[in-house]
C-alpha cells in the first residue's frame, strides 16, 4: 500500500517496531505505518528477528533509543512477562505481553510498560469476522503456547459452555485448563478432542506459518464436518493447510487478519493516545498479505 503521506524521516521521528522470530511474514509494518500517515505522525514502525535468548536485550536497546513502543510475536510473549518493569492490568489477567509502551515516570526514567492487545482483538475478530457468539458456545483451542494460553483465558472469560484443550505437550494444557477451573468454574474444560459437534474451531499454534507445514488438527480424532466455524490465528499465508480442508468440509472460516487489526489498533491508541484509523489499517494489511 502507497505510504507517500508519511513524514520525511528525520532526528524528531518515533520509532515502534515487533520483534518476533519468524517476523518476514509480518504485516505489522504495513498496517502501522499506513495508520501514521493517516494520522499525519513522524513515526515508523519496523520488523526484527529476534532469537528469544536475545529478548531482554532487545528490549533494552529499545528503551536505551527511545522508541515508543513495540509489538511482540512468536514466541516471546511469555517471555516478556519478566522483562517489563509494570504489567497492565490487561498483560495481568492474560498472562502474556504483545505490546511495551515506553514512557518517563516522574523522576524522568523510561520504564516499559506491558499490555496484552491480544486477547480483545480476539474476542472482537471472532464476533465481526465469523459472527460467533461466544457465550453458550462449544469451542475446540488448538495450542496451549503464549497465545493459546491467552486464548483459553479469553475465551472462558466470555463464558463458553465448554472449552477442548489440545496440545502437543499435553501437560500445557492441563495446566491451562487447572487456571480456567480455578478462575471460571462454569465453563467446563477439557483436554481432549470434543466428542460431539461444536460451535468453533479454533487454531493458535504456529502450525501453518512455514511452507510444507501441515494440519495441527488431527482429522482421525475430529472431523472438519463437526464444526460451525474455524479460525486461524495465522494470517500469512492467507490461507493455510487447516483453513483450505475448512472450506472444502463446507465451514466458514476467517484467518488472524481481523485480530491483527483489532490487537494492533488497541496498541496504536496506547503509543500516540490518538483514535487508531482501523479502516485504513485493514485495507493496508489485506494490500500486504493479499497484494490488492
Amino acid at each position: 500500500m502507497p505510504q507517500s503521506n508519511l513524514a520525511p524521516i528525520n532526528a524528531a521521528t518515533r520509532l515502534c517496531a515487533v520483534l518476533g522470530s519468524p517476523i518476514r511474514h509480518s504485516a505489522s509494518p504495513a498496517m502501522h505505518n499506513a495508520a501514521y500517515a493517516a494520522r499525519g505522525l513522524n513515526w515508523r514502525y519496523l520488523a526484527f528477528e529476534v532469537d528469544p535468548k536475545n529478548l531482554r536485550a532487545a528490549i533494552e536497546g529499545a528503551r536505551a533509543m527511545h522508541f515508543a513502543g513495540l509489538n511482540l510475536t512468536v514466541p516471546h510473549k511469555l517471555l516478556a512477562v519478566d522483562m517489563v518493569d509494570e504489567l497492565d492490568a490487561s498483560a495481568k489477567t492474560w498472562g502474556a505481553v504483545n505490546t511495551i509502551k515506553f514512557a518517563p515516570d516522574s523522576t524522568g526514567k523510561i520504564r516499559a510498560v506491558g499490555f496484552n492487545t491480544d486477547a480483545d482483538g480476539l474476542a472482537n475478530s471472532l464476533r465481526e469476522d465469523l459472527a460467533v457468539e461466544l457465550r453458550g458456545a462449544k469451542v475446540l483451542l488448538l495450542g496451549a503456547g503464549g497465545a493459546g494460553r491467552t486464548a483459553a483465558l479469553k475465551l472462558a472469560a466470555e463464558s463458553v459452555a465448554e472449552l477442548f484443550l489440545i496440545n502437543r505437550t499435553a501437560s500445557k494444557a492441563e495446566e491451562i485448563a487447572g487456571e480456567i477451573r480455578k478462575q471460571f468454574p462454569l465453563v467446563k474444560v477439557t483436554v481432549g478432542y470434543p466428542p460431539a459437534e461444536i460451535d468453533l474451531l479454533l487454531n493458535a499454534t504456529s502450525l501453518g506459518l512455514k511452507a510444507g507445514d501441515g494440519s495441527p488438527l488431527d482429522e482421525k480424532q475430529f472431523s472438519l464436518k463437526h464444526t460451525r466455524a474455524v479460525y486461524d490465528m495465522i494470517y500469512q499465508p492467507a490461507e493455510t493447510q487447516l483453513l483450505a480442508a475448512a472450506k472444502a468440509a463446507g465451514c466458514p472460516t476467517a484467518n488472524g487478519i481481523g485480530m491483527l487489526v483489532q490487537q494492533g489498533a488497541k496498541a496504536f491508541e496506547i503509543w500516540t493516545g490518538q483514535p487508531a484509523p482501523v479502516a485504513v489499517m485493514r485495507r493496508a494489511v489485506e494490500g500486504s498479505v493479499y497484494g490488492v
